[in-house]
């Protein structure tokens, strides 16, 4: 008797293992839906927060289907490229989980309004220049005291110990303020290309395309790395006409990248078109304004993946 209960209770075991095992299959390769505001983007991995999940991979591949909804009722889509999937974008994702838990997109849609408003946030990293800039203007102050404390030393070997440990200490004010130097607000800057225009000019000087080549093989070496361009004009003209200069500049640009430097789409952050904003200085001499007509490109590296505080 105690032996037909040992034989039942090892069937039930065995029996409820296999239903484990077999839910667990049929979850792998099921269709899914999720809606989430994207985090941060390593090439073609997006790190998704749902609303029940604070971390999700989404898995972009060459046949995801990226679009924008458009007209009154969200009814109609415009084809997006996947450049377009920057952070801080709510997204709707229809695609099917892999083995790691990640969900391959087969389907990526999101609102027009949210696309502009997570642009302005990428344009936003731009407002930590001013912060940059003084922060160079502090590093040719350490300089010249530098300068000023080694002219000392020679006049006055007498002083030689105090005046090498005053040294020392504007080298550790300069460390500290290099090291602040090249970073945005999530992202790291490893590398950066200007490229300049003539007035009224929207096509890129050849010269120009040896810089970006070498600026896209540099990048290749740098984990996760995604490239971004920014089009600037100057202030002369009008401000509509300047803003279309911006844009132009920057799809120029940015097609030399993909077609001769090979820098895969899912690498690109969308073209950024600045117009006559973030101007280099006030007023319209004939530098100031050669200097305003620029492309800047910058290879960057989410902090949250290079393991930065």
């Amino acid at each position: 008797m105690v032996s037909c209960k040992v034989v039942k209770i090892v069937s039930v075991t065995t029996l409820l293992l296999l239903l484990v095992v077999l839910s667990s299959t049929i979850a792998v390769g099921q269709s899914a839906k999720l809606e989430g505001v994207i985090k941060a983007r390593s090439g073609s991995e997006i790190y998704l927060q749902a609303a029940d999940s604070p971390r999700v991979v989404v898995l972009l591949t060459d046949s995801t289907d990226v679009a924008q909804f458009v007209g009154a009722l969200k009814a109609r889509n415009k084809k997006m490229s996947m450049a377009a999937l920057v952070p801080g974008l709510p997204i709707q994702v229809e695609g099917t989980y892999n083995a790691e838990n990640q969900m391959v997109a087969s389907k990526i849609r999101f609102k027009g309004n949210d696309f502009e408003q997570a642009q302005a946030i990428q344009a936003g990293l731009h407002e930590t220049q001013a912060q940059t800039q003084q922060n160079q203007a502090e590093l040719e102050k350490q300089n010249a005291l530098l300068k000023e404390q080694n002219e000392a030393l020679k006049q006055q070997q007498a002083q030689l110990t105090e005046q090498e440990q005053k040294i020392a200490a504007n080298k550790a004010a300069i460390a500290a303020n290099t090291a602040r130097f090249g970073q945005l607000d999530d992202y790291y800057i490893w590398d950066e290309v200007t490229v300049y225009f003539g007035n009224g000019k929207i096509k890129v000087d050849p010269t120009y395309n040896s810089q970006l080549v070498a600026l896209a093989q540099k990048a290749e070496g740098v984990n996760g790395y995604m490239v971004q361009v920014k089009g600037y004009a100057s202030a002369s003209g009008s401000a509509s006409l300047n803003q279309k200069l911006s844009e132009q500049r920057a799809a120029n640009v940015t097609n030399i990248l993909l077609q001769q430097a090979h820098v895969p789409l899912s690498r690109m952050l969308a073209p950024g078109a600045m117009g006559e904003s973030h101007q280099v200085e006030k007023g319209k001499t004939a530098d100031t304004e050669a200097e305003n007509r620029r492309v800047l490109v910058r290879v960057l590296q989410n902090k949250g993946i290079a393991g930065l505080p």
